[in-house]
């Protein structure tokens, strides 16, 4: 394959690994690696820590290393939040906590050694997550015991238990919440771990003949609700991802959704950005799923949405190391970590949306897709840009026009939200219930993106005009007023085709958003077409400018019909106008008998409001009542 076939396919990966991954020491016959979720710590373990414990972490720069006697084989190793505390397991009966304080001149995290204290427990103890900095929450077959350290007297308080026989458990670090496994595998009980707290919820019984074990259970958090994913095969032998969601009543687990799989094999699974990356084994690659998005079909009884793959199967993009195929042998990951424990890194697993963008030919489906996404919004609004060149040309407008009722739904929930949120700052001084909380959608789309970002870049396109219209009427449809900018936009589209029709159309109806600059604007215009001055006034008649309606009348010459309508208008009538105004404008018309009605208009003012006919000194009118004079004298009128 040549170099330019070669860079064509890397761009056809959709997935890949972190540029920086995090280096540690590679397990060997010396070093043990272990990995701890919560924290996203990785632990080089060298000759059970006699020659060095080195802790790495990905989202923390600084590294911790120090010794400690090797007491035996480490089974499970995890600092405490702050890092002040390290627990230790090494056998099914104890766990052992070590205190560390700063100090020396690196400011390095030492082991006050003479300060360990070992809590033997009666049960054994599948394994033990911190719930906060001197919480601890230990798992064994009889259940589950919150302890709280005591430090000055190195031991353990028991300040909450659950008791239950447990086979096994998962624990999710993303929302503290464990799957206790009962009876085989056939009964799933999900706890929420909190400070001093263990909520138990509805449990979740799988059946006769549908048990699971720990390494076919993956615990996430999918778009803000607690899942499980169990892995299952079927009985044609090739796997399914079922997944149960906890947001039921009493967050009981409800069957949702079920990943086709469509291979046999051996799975792991991460979660990058709400996407289920499914790993497979014998052919390296990986699918993706978005419960999100729609499924093909329901399962009939349960009602839970059948999902495909969002696009054939693909591998990772190569890394420059030379990395073995991904290795299922260790723990699941339940986050957007990947771990290799043999070549000693840990690397995020990062989508490619702008690659997804050509491999989801389904616009509709990629908008939907894009909407899920933390960095979608960029990516998004480019995809839309360019399904509005001439390449997809007009049969693309029902797509187009799908899209857009999309975009402004989202968009329409933001602005209630944002109304109800001020509507309760205003209901604050009133005794309530508390406000409910509204999730902002994580992308959205507003019309000053639209109108920045494409519209403002589509000035030469000759479908412009349809695209803006389409825009416009699903922001009608929404209940959404158009903006200034976009309904300056439409305008400069409409006059430049002369489709003076349209636009006379929208300002009748209102379409647009109809305010004093926009009929200004209006205005500016009124070159290419008579009738556009008519609509500027009309739009300044709706919004009872008549101040500006005057200006414009007296700027064209028709005093008379200025005159006419302040009579009608203005709430005192023609009796604050300024005289030496309207003569002006009298007087430029070259009109002897325009200036003759003006001029007899003011005087009967003056005649009615002071009694005199004349006009007083500071109105300034003495050249106007000359050239009166002279007309008169001239005998023109």
């Amino acid at each position: 394959m040549d170099r330019t076939a070669a860079a064509t396919d890397l761009q056809h990966y959709y997935l890949e690994l972190s540029p920086d991954p995090i280096r540690f020491d590679a397990v060997s016959q010396l070093t043990n690696v272990f990995f701890d979720d919560a924290k996203q710590q990785v632990f080089a373990v060298r000759s059970g820590g006699a020659t060095g414990i080195v802790v790495k972490s990905a989202t923390d720069a600084q590294n911790i290393s120090f010794c400690m006697e090797d007491r035996g084989t480490i089974r499970s190793i995890k600092f405490s939040p702050d890092n002040q505390i390290l627990a230790i397991q090494r056998n099914e009966t104890s766990v052992e906590f070590v205190p560390f304080t700063t100090g020396g001149v690196t400011q390095q995290l030492q082991p006050l050694v003479q300060d360990m204290f070992i809590h033997h427990g009666k049960n054994s103890i599948y394994g033990f997550v911190w719930v906060q900095e001197r919480q601890v929450a230990l798992i064994s077959n009889a259940g589950v015991e919150i302890h709280l350290l005591n430090l000055d007297k190195k031991s353990l308080k028991s300040v909450k238990s659950l008791n239950m026989t447990v086979n096994w458990f998962s624990f999710c670090p993303t929302s503290n919440f464990a799957l206790l496994s009962a009876n085989m595998g056939t009964i799933l009980t999900p706890i929420l771990l909190k400070a001093s707290t263990i909520t138990k919820l509805p449990r979740l019984e799988l059946g006769t003949g549908q048990s699971c074990s720990g390494r076919d259970v993956t615990l996430a958090q999918l778009h803000g609700t607690n899942a499980i994913m169990i892995l299952k095969q079927l009985q044609n032998r090739q796997f399914e991802v079922v997944i149960y969601l906890l947001n039921g009543p009493g967050l009981a687990p409800r069957k949702s959704h079920i990943l086709r799989l469509g291979q046999n094999g051996r799975f792991a699974m991460n979660i990058v950005d709400d996407v289920i990356a499914v790993h497979h084994q014998a052919t390296a690659t990986s699918m993706l799923f978005d419960i999100a998005l729609g499924g093909v079909e329901t399962e009939p009884g349960s009602g839970a949405i059948i999902h495909q793959p969002i696009i054939p199967a693909k591998t990772i993009k190569p890394f420059s190391l030379e990395v073995p195929s991904i290795s299922l042998d260790g723990q699941t990951m339940n986050c957007d970590l990947l771990i290799d424990a043999k070549l000693g890194c840990l690397w995020y697993v990062q989508l490619k949306l702008t690659t997804l963008c050509t491999l989801i030919t389904d616009r509709l489906r990629l908008v939907e897709f894009l909407l899920q996404r933390t960095e979608g919004k960029s990516v998004l609004l480019n995809v839309v840009k360019e399904m509005m060149t001439t390449n997809y040309s007009g049969t693309m407008l029902p797509i187009i026009e799908s899209i857009f009722n999309k975009l402004n739904s989202l968009y329409k929930t933001v602005l209630d939200s944002e109304l109800q949120s001020q509507m309760a700052l205003l209901a604050l001084t009133i005794k309530s219930q508390p406000q409910k909380t509204i999730s902002t959608p994580r992308v959205i789309i507003d019309q000053s993106d639209m109108y920045t970002v494409v519209f403002a870049t589509m000035s030469e396109y000759e479908q412009l005009g349809k695209i803006l219209l389409l825009y416009l009427h699903s922001l009608a449809r929404h209940g959404i007023t158009p903006s200034h900018e976009l309904s300056k936009q439409i305008v400069i589209d409409l006059v430049k085709h002369k489709q003076f029709v349209t636009l006379e159309q929208l300002l009748k109806y209102s379409a647009l958003n109809e305010s004093k600059p926009l009929a200004c604007f209006l205005l500016s215009l009124s070159n290419s077409d008579p009738s556009i001055a008519q609509m500027a006034l009309d739009m300044l008649a709706r919004l009872n400018a008549h101040e500006i309606i005057l200006e414009v009348l007296l700027e064209k010459g028709q005093v008379i019909e200025a005159l006419r309508m302040a009579k009608e208008q203005l709430p005192n009538g023609a009796d604050s106008l300024p005289a030496r105004k309207y003569l002006e404008a009298a007087f430029k018309t070259n009109e002897p008998l325009i200036f003759h009605s003006v001029y007899s208009f003011f005087q009967a003012k003056n005649v009615r409001l002071r009694g005199s006919p004349d006009f007083l000194k500071h109105e300034q009118c003495g050249e106007y009542v000359q050239h009166y004079q002279n007309l008169i004298t001239s005998q023109c009128l």
